[in-house]
């Protein structure tokens, strides 16, 4: 009988606690769809598109800037590119990258290694012990 009394009360003190919390739950999400707070909602969305929108247009008008200076500068002369430097340099020569001969216009990316004198604690510049990048050869030099 004890059992039975014990079950009987747990299950309606859980039912009224349940009952209290879905009666809270369906206010707080009534309160949320009131067409005042959507209404208030809907307006911080759009604001916030409008400032993400304008923030792209300023990057892209400061983009637009910075690529229209190079290439005053690159017509006027005042800038010369990797490639203009490697034709005047080289010649008939071929840039040779650990070991590999580059193509003109190729883009080429340094990895770094571990010297064995870095793994001393000395690397060839001289500078503090950690990773360093492999100096460009060139191939007739």
């Amino acid at each position: 009988m004890i059992k039975r009394l014990t079950w009987f009360v747990g299950g309606a003190v859980l039912g009224a606690v349940g009952t209290g919390r879905a009666k809270k739950k369906v206010r707080s999400v009534a309160d949320e769809l009131a067409p005042v707070q959507v209404a208030r909602k809907a307006t911080e969305r759009v604001r916030r598109r409008g400032h993400d929108v304008a923030d792209a247009v300023r990057e892209g008008r400061r983009a637009m800037r910075a690529k229209e200076l190079e290439l005053r500068a690159r017509l006027d002369g005042r800038v010369s590119t990797l490639a203009d430097e490697l034709d005047d340099e080289l010649g008939d020569s071929t840039l040779l990258v650990d070991g590999v001969p580059v193509e003109p216009g190729q883009v080429i990316v340094l990895r770094q290694l571990r010297d064995e004198r870095d793994a001393r604690g000395a690397r060839p510049d001289g500078a503090a012990p950690g990773r360093w990048q492999r100096p460009l050869r060139r191939r007739g030099a």
